[in-house]
């Protein structure tokens, strides 16, 4: 399982465009296949420890027992469904999520991820698009009937023709399905929607051998040891809880803690109790935890990694991170149509790197940074789009070809919509997502340079910077924010202060706006787009 460690091309760039580092082969394999592979080789080893939906009760699997299972629910599927169709799956962190993924690739399934929290139109929209023939659902989460909202549904869509809850075992499990491969590397394992940061989700379609690698080659540039123990409180609808989270430790045939409901003081519980050397995150997650730690009566557990993602961290986060963990921290970038790993920072870079920078592509994958206006290179350093092609690129939006055309071009690179920078090293810098660009009387702003300038002064728990309509400039910056003390005028002074200190005039935002909290999709990402809606109704 361990592969010879690459943390950089040994080169240095002339333009903003990183090559591919295929010193490290792909693997050509199933999700089902690498399960049943780890399964023989490490029968006895601690696969999953979970909670139990509907009892509460914690379970553990071996690999041996997992597969078993896993058979199991596959032998169910193959009941309700045939190799190729789409069976959805609607929970919350129950250990039967990765029993049904397992079960689904073994059974050559298309596994449709849902968020528990989907309402009923939500839900609706979301089977209709994926043309799921299954809805696998839990009975409730945090006081939501599911089971009521699947039957309502369930009656509406004439291509939904089996309701299963997780509860009814009868129906989810029968006979072990035998280990015939019903699938094959390039054929699509899971459909994956989309964050909803700028509206619709979209139906992502991700192959198994882009998931199976993506996992792999995120876990080995982090340099996770073989038998890791990762504690896994992030969504499973989610690819960083599916795939990151839940590949990973397949990969390197350690162990996946599932936390059903994220509470800082059960993360590390679960970090202690079961020795866990990893901690899968975005920085609301580690922020909550690190703070449990810091007013908690016993010394913090020592953790190995923590890989994080999503959104800015704060450089006090990092370093504290690493004083009470003592654990090596890995800033990650990507997005669902690279299921999900484009780039992540090594344990070579420097601290300024680690707080400026999402590091650079994992191997097998290639990245370029181009003007959007005109589709050339950009010269380093210059902010543009960032590209990628390789082996994590989605295999299109289910059912939409012409938002597929427009996101992967004829020369097979996949147009994230964020806007970075790169180095000479191939470091990439997060400067904003390219449809929030503003632009102020001319001059091109990038939220995410704000939102980092505003996370190093002290009272900043979380940013959020947005343009809004102006007759005289085009557009003006607006920050939200919350902070770690009362707004005051005299705190807002304090962060303009801070602003014009390290940013140009023209960046310093004009309007402040305090809140509580920001809203954030699952995977930890600010919805700007709601931002924007409350402001229009708040002066409307």
């Amino acid at each position: 399982m361990t592969a010879p460690q690459t943390t950089s091309v040994d080169q240095v760039l002339e333009a903003s465009v990183w090559p591919s580092d295929e010193r490290i082969p792909l693997i050509e394999q199933t999700v089902g296949g690498l399960l049943t592979e780890r399964a023989e080789q490490h029968p006895d080893v601690m696969a999953l420890v979970g909670t139990r939906h509907g009892s509460g009760e914690q379970q553990r699997w071996t690999y041996a027992e997992l597969l078993h299972d896993a058979r199991r629910v596959a032998g169910g599927l193959l009941r309700l469904a045939r190799p190729g169709d789409h069976v959805a799956i609607w929970a919350p962190n129950v250990v039967e999520w990765p029993l049904v993924q397992y079960g689904a690739a073994l059974a050559g399934v298309t596994l449709v991820t849902l968020n528990p929290a989907l309402r009923r139109g939500e839900l609706s929209y979301a089977l209709r698009l994926s043309r799921a023939g299954v809805l696998l659902h839990a009975d409730v989460s945090r006081d939501y009937d599911m089971a009521s909202v699947a039957r309502e549904v369930g009656g509406e869509l004439s291509e939904l023709r089996d309701l299963v809850s997780l509860s009814d075992t009868e129906r989810l499990f029968d006979e072990p399905a035998d280990l015939v491969e019903r699938s094959a590397p390039d054929a699509p394992a899971m459909m994956q929607f989309t964050s909803g940061t700028t509206g619709d989700p979209k139906g992502v379609l991700l192959a198994h051998r882009s998931l199976v690698n993506n996992a792999r080659l995120t876990l080995l540039t982090a340099q996770v040891p073989d038998g890791a123990v990762a504690v896994a409180p992030l969504p499973t609808f989610h690819t960083a809880g599916c795939v990151i989270s839940t590949l990973g430790p397949l990969w390197c045939a350690g162990t996946m803690v599932l936390i059903e409901k994220f509470e800082p003081g059960a993360v590390l519980r679960a970090i202690g109790d079961e020795g866990a050397g990893v901690l899968m995150s975005v920085p609301t997650v580690l922020g909550a935890v690190l703070s449990a730690a810091q007013h908690a009566d016993a010394p913090a557990p020592h953790l190995d990694t923590v890989l994080v993602g999503a959104s800015t961290v704060p450089r006090t986060m990092i370093e504290q991170v690493q004083q009470m963990f003592g654990a090596w921290v890995h800033n990650l970038y990507g997005q669902t149509e690279l299921s999900p790993v484009l780039t992540l920072t090594r344990r070579s870079d420097t601290a300024e790197d680690l707080v400026t920078a999402v590091g650079r592509p994992i191997p097998q994958t290639a990245a370029k940074i181009v003007d959007p206006a005109t589709g050339k290179v950009a010269p380093l350093g210059v902010p543009g789009e960032v590209c990628a092609r390789g082996h994590s690129q989605m295999i299109e939006y289910y059912g939409d070809p012409e938002a597929t055309a427009a996101t992967v071009d004829a020369d097979g690179w996949l147009h994230t919509g964020d806007l970075g920078s790169m180095d000479s090293r191939g470091l990439i810098t997060l400067t904003g997502r390219l449809k929030e660009l503003i632009i102020r009387g001319g001059e091109n702003i990038a939220p995410a340079e704000i939102e980092v300038c505003l996370a190093a002064h002290p009272a900043v728990a979380e940013s959020a910077v947005v343009g809004l309509p102006d007759e005289t400039w085009g557009e003006i910056v607006a920050a939200f924010v919350t902070t770690r003390q009362p707004a005051s005028p005299e705190l807002e002074d304090s962060l303009i202060a801070h602003c014009r200190e390290h940013l140009a005039h023209f960046k310093v935002p004009v309007r402040w706006y305090f809140r509580d909290e920001l809203p954030h999709t699952p995977s930890g990402k600010v919805q700007k787009f709601l931002l924007r809606a409350a402001l229009t109704g708040e002066q409307s």
